[in-house]
């Protein structure tokens, strides 16, 4: 059966649909079975294992791991060894459950004293450590277990595979993970600290799984605050290795491992960003990603290309994250990245890929990279960046979530709630503005017009500003709750307010003014002509100005009922007040004071 299997998928499937896994199970666990046949099952367990993905399935379908586990318990180590190597491969296995190590709490310590039986245990076990440490319980369960210990002495194993088994173990137990970070510092192997021997182990000359590996643990000691960012083990060996695996000579896993780990290290510090957007050209070396793989690529193995081009868009997702990272804090940079080669474009493709973490990826950069108002003015104004962004913020139901946030105890999540929905109505189309006002709902929108958050008033006078805009969009929304508006827009401007608040609620006005049914509302409410008339005559230029607006729209001339509204308009004595507005010392007031008489006089 053995060499029947081995390297045949087809065997394999074949043997699983006989039933050959019970019964392989079983002569495992038979007390009579010899040390030799037992062994033997295992390593045909283990071959079997190594199949497709529904094999492994199988295999735990047949309860396989509490045999392979109970087997750990004999005395002789080729067979320890055998089971190891099948809980190895089905670990390792997508479709293995990682709890299933920590369900019997005996597992880990047994595991623990087996390290020091041969280097395959060795191997094995740190193998099944890094793949099934996820998150902080496992890490406290394997640190509690005495973990950093058991395995400092193994990075200097006379075993390459050891050594790097073990790498892998200390990286997955220090991610986000001060306890254990702290605790690495300063453990001593032979007399030497880990990070130097970790420093060590990412020279030049070692395999580039192996410096990606130290990098890697250097980056999450780093972050989780047990080496300082300037310290020169981070500054002079970490970043240069991570920027050196972003070259176009590594292979497309190490490229994006190291574009990651990097963008992953550099995050939270300025002086890293600026040092690592200067080291080996880095902003123009991760353009490359973007063009992978080149047609002149150098790949001459079918299989490889076959690959790459499959995970092309892992790299697209490294380089936005990477850029994110570098782009995060400084002025510069961020100015250096967009005028990477068709940075924009790239971001813009970017946001409507297929693939939901280079989309995610996409939103990071432009995230970093809107934090320059510089940029937002120029670049962003150049490229239609919005469209794609509104598409996905839209199909993910913002307009809801931000909807619930203005109902919010916290009066800066009203705000900002109220504010994304206010620029997300400006200019836009007839659709997004009914939603907005469906998930609402005009009670809602009625209740943040008398917030005690001044903020909160006018972000709402803003959407509602923004809501009113364009002809069918004013006439539309007026028809189906103009009175209410109406009565709005009353109560703010005999209200207490300042200023700032009575000239918007005075521009919503004049875009009601605007409709073409919606001036009606206005014309036939002599309590708001009484309003516009007293602050076409206020003390302050910003309120006559916006009232003046309001009259303006009125009065125009190409328009149906013009002359009515305007003689009505004259009996109010406003023909007058504008009369005395065009001596104003104010030539805005002026102006706008001449042109709307001219109306009169067309």
């Amino acid at each position: 059966m053995k060499n029947a299997v081995i390297g045949n998928n087809k065997q394999k499937a074949n043997l699983i649909v006989l039933g050959a896994v019970p019964r392989l199970l079983y002569l495992l666990q038979q007390e009579t079975s010899s040390t030799e046949l037992k062994t033997e099952c295992a390593v045909v367990l283990g071959s079997l294992a190594m199949g497709t993905e529904n094999n492994v399935k199988s295999l735990l379908d047949c309860h396989i791991i509490p045999a392979l586990l109970q087997g750990l318990l004999s005395l002789d180590l080729k067979f320890i060894e055998a089971c190891l190597r099948c809980l190895r491969t089905i670990f390792t296995s997508p479709v293995t459950p990682e709890e299933l190590l920590y369900t019997d709490a005996t597992v880990i310590p047994h595991l623990m004293a087996l390290l020091s039986k041969s280097r395959y245990t060795q191997e094995y076990i740190c193998q099944i450590f890094s793949h099934c440490c996820k998150g902080p319980d496992h890490q406290t369960i394997l640190f509690n277990h005495g973990a950093v210990q058991n395995i400092a002495h193994l990075l200097t194993s006379v075993s390459y595979k050891v050594r790097m088994q073990a790498l892998k173990c200390f990286s997955v137990l220090a991610f986000e993970n001060p306890q254990v970070s702290m605790t690495l510092v300063n453990v001593l192997v032979d007399g030497e600290l880990l990070p130097q021997i970790f420093v060590k182990m990412l020279q030049r000359d070692k395999p580039i799984e192996m410096q990606l590996t130290s990098a890697k643990c250097l980056t999450y000691m780093c972050r989780a605050g047990a080496i300082r960012t300037d310290d020169n083990c981070i500054v002079l060996k970490t970043l240069p290795c991570l920027v050196r695996m972003c070259s176009k000579e590594r292979l497309l896993e190490e490229r994006v491992e190291g574009a990651e780990t990097l963008a992953y290290l550099i995050e939270p510090d300025v002086e890293l960003q600026r040092i690592a957007s200067i080291t080996d050209h880095l902003i123009a070396m991760l353009a490359d990603y973007f063009k992978y793989p080149s047609s002149v690529s150098a790949i001459t193995d079918i299989k490889r290309l076959d690959h790459d081009l499959k995970h092309a868009h892992e790299l697209r997702q490294a380089a936005f994250k990477l850029y994110a990272s570098l782009g995060a804090n400084d002025e510069d940079i961020r100015k250096k990245i967009i005028e990477t080669e068709n940075m924009m474009d790239r971001i813009v493709t970017g946001l409507s890929e297929s693939s939901v973490k280079v989309r995610l990826a996409a939103v990071r950069c432009l995230h970093s990279l809107s934090r320059s108002v510089q940029q937002l003015r120029t670049s962003f104004q150049d490229h239609a960046v919005w469209k794609p962004l509104m598409k996905p913020i839209l199909e993910s139901g913002a307009v809801e979530l931000l909807c619930g946030l203005t109902q919010s105890e916290n009066p800066a999540l009203r705000v900002n709630g109220i504010w994304a929905l206010m620029n997300m109505a400006f200019q836009a189309e007839q659709k997004i503005k009914a939603d907005i006002l469906r998930s609402l709902s005009t009670e809602q929108l009625f209740r943040l017009l008398s917030d005690s958050d001044l903020n909160v008033l006018m972000k709402t006078l803003g959407l509602l500003r923004n809501l009113l805009s364009t002809r069918p969009h004013i006439d539309k929304i007026m028809s189906t709750h103009g009175k209410q508006i109406m009565q709005a827009v009353t109560l703010i401007l005999e209200g207490e307010h300042n200023i700032e608040v009575k000239e918007q609620t005075l521009c919503i006005l004049a875009n009601i003014a605007d409709g073409t049914t919606a001036k009606e509302l206005i014309m036939t409410n002599d309590d708001i002509l009484q309003k516009i008339k007293y602050y076409m005559g206020h003390s302050h230029v910003k309120l006559q100005l916006a009232a003046m607006f309001c009259i303006s729209n009125l009065i125009w001339n190409e328009e149906e009922g013009s002359q009515e509204r305007q003689d009505k308009l004259r009996d109010m004595g406003i023909v007058d007040i504008l009369h005395k507005l065009s001596q104003s010392p104010d030539s805005n007031l002026c102006d706008k004071a001449k042109t709307a008489l001219q109306q009169y006089l067309a």
